[in-house]
């Protein structure tokens, strides 16, 4: 019989964590003895902690306790200026008065969520010109071939990327025009959050 435990490692395996050493690197709020102890089945695992595993690993809190999703409940996501899908441009800092307008959505686990507009071609393989994309912030672990937005937190200047695991790492494009290039994930520059979500018009 399915228990909570295997629910929540089928949800690490799945966001791309080997095992809890590695999950508690990007959930700082539970040590590595509780997460170990939640997926060995010797620690009930809470709604707070299922909320908070639930906010990191993209699936909902509901499912990790009881195997079923709970009834959705809208979130108003504010949308933000715009992300750059090209080169890296200075942007700054995110204030209430960058808050263009609200969008709601129902189906996101718990996080701290805001919503971009995407500028550029660099990424409209994935994310068109126009395009809006989710984000939350409490998501900022690098995995390979995923989706985030990179800045350097002295300049501000920001971009929006495919990071690839390599030697150095790079911020890759995912593009339909050969123009873009690869670039080195260079060290003074940062992962703001990871791209969960894409919206776009038809």
């Amino acid at each position: 019989m399915e228990e909570p435990k295997h629910r929540l490692q089928q949800a690490r395996a799945k966001a791309g964590f080997k095992g809890p050493a590695d999950t508690a690197q990007a959930i700082t709020s539970v040590n590595q003895n509780t997460l170990t102890s939640h997926e060995n089945g010797n620690r009930l695992i809470s709604k707070k902690a299922a909320e908070i595993y639930a906010g990191i690993l993209g699936v909902d809190a509901g499912w990790i306790l009881f195997g079923s999703e709970a009834k959705p409940t809208p979130m108003e996501i504010p949308v933000v200026s715009l992300v750059s899908a090209g080169n890296i441009i200075e942007q700054d800092a995110i204030m209430p008065e960058d808050i263009e307008r609200w969008i709601t959505i129902s189906d996101l686990p718990s996080g701290n969520w805001l919503a971009f507009g995407v500028m550029g071609d660099s990424m409209n393989r994935i994310a068109p010109n126009g395009s809006l994309i989710l984000i939350n912030r409490e998501d900022n672990r690098l995995v390979d071939q995923r989706f985030y937005i990179f800045y350097s937190p002295e300049t501000g200047a920001a971009t929006f990327k495919q990071y690839r695991k390599a030697v150095p790492p790079r911020m890759q494009p995912y593009s339909t025009n050969p123009e873009h290039i690869s670039e080195p994930l260079k060290e003074d520059m940062a992962v703001f959050a990871r791209v969960r979500r894409v919206i776009t018009d038809v």
